[in-house]
């Protein structure tokens, strides 16, 4: 089978079951108008996230709050391969978790809080709800202000403030929509830093890249705050700005919710290979390396997760019978998986192709 029936396969299947997804109905309906979930799996909370802005009459304000299990979360229409540093994930032992909305990669932990607040999409304005979480913030004595990407600052704006709130990522669909980010108090910062540093700069892709800022938590400005006061707060500043009397709706991983058809299965296929490496869009990675025999250049073109194309040119030290070796196993990539080089490839490679499958495979790692 060629590479592009390789590519229209994947695709039909990837969408088929988005389609199959989103053609789900539950059984039960969202109650509340306000929800602080108990459960740290970010997998639940994610897919619970999208059931309430599926399921929730869309004129009525809903608030969500919640933590998760240290994870880092891109976006729907990001690449992993760029966004995330996929050797430290593994010494970790975090996961990475594509999500259903757009805007930027996030790191979550226990120390960091999430917060999604879903309107009408007729009166739905991005700096409506970051003005929330500032008059959140605001209330518990730190001093901050929304900066032009709708991101919580403190710091005097001339001298290039510290992000403790990123409220950039957003969902419409039909008549609703919902804007969420993520509250940094006592959060790992060094772990962040070390799981978001991917340094793939040569990586050209069509998706959305994140854009690098500096961070701080909320408890370098007050010992005092934590996840049960922000979350308080927030809670406060949401019933007055929609005239809300009914208190928070504490939830969690329970058997009528983990019962439900459409949370069980979104609970399903966040996880997939399909969902968190097939949804990612095309790019284009150009490297080189200096071998001890000589150098090689390689350009591995990808969507969906698929291999298109991989040339290897060998730019010094190469000979006929080399470059045909370099052309083969160009061709036996193409329409695999991307970074899904089997060891018995590498370990049935003799001489320089095993020198160059072995290094590709390092640097399509997942």
């Amino acid at each position: 089978m060629s590479s592009l029936s390789l590519l229209h396969h994947a695709t039909t299947r990837l969408s088929s079951i988005h389609r199959f997804s989103r053609s789900l109905t539950s059984t039960i309906t969202p109650a509340h108008s306000i929800y602080v979930s108990k459960s740290t799996n970010p997998y639940f909370n994610l897919t619970f996230e999208d059931w309430l802005f599926r399921h929730k009459p869309p004129k009525e304000p809903l608030l969500l709050l919640y933590r998760d299990h240290p994870c880092v979360v891109i976006g729907r229409n990001q690449n992993p391969w760029k966004e995330v540093n996929f050797r430290a994930l593994h010494r970790s032992g975090i996961p990475f978790v594509r999500r259903r909305s757009g805007g930027g990669t996030v790191y979550h932990d226990l120390g960091n809080t999430n917060f999604s607040i879903h309107v009408p999409r007729t009166t739905f304005d991005r700096s409506a709800t970051a003005q929330i979480i500032l008059r959140a913030v605001r209330s518990l004595d730190i001093d901050a202000h929304v900066n032009d990407r709708n991101d919580i600052c403190v710091g005097k704006e001339k001298i290039r403030p510290f992000i403790i709130a990123t409220c950039s990522a957003y969902k419409i669909v039909n008549n609703r929509a919902y804007h969420h980010g993520t509250m940094l108090i006592s959060t790992r910062l060094d772990t962040l830093g070390d799981l978001l540093r991917s340094n793939k700069e040569s990586m050209v892709t069509k998706g959305v890249a994140s854009v690098r800022s500096p961070v701080c938590n909320l408890q370098q400005f007050s010992s005092t705050i934590s996840h049960d006061a922000f979350v308080d707060a927030v809670v406060h500043e949401f019933r007055n700005e929609f005239d809300i009397s009914e208190q928070a709706c504490m939830i969690g991983e329970t058997d009528e919710l983990m019962g439900d058809d459409y949370i069980h299965k979104g609970m399903k296929e966040l996880p997939s290979w399909e969902w968190a490496y097939g949804q990612t869009p095309e790019f284009e990675y150009k490297i080189t390396r200096s071998f001890a025999w000589g150098d090689v250049a390689a350009s591995i073109h990808s969507k969906h997760g698929i291999i298109l194309s991989c040339s290897i040119d060998v730019l010094k030290g190469g000979n006929i019978v080399l470059n045909h070796e370099m052309g083969e196993i160009g061709k036996r990539l193409e329409g695999k998986r991307y970074g899904q080089i089997e060891d018995s490839e590498v370990i049935g490679a003799r001489g320089q192709s095993g020198d160059i499958l072995q290094w590709l495979r390092q640097e399509m790692e997942v």
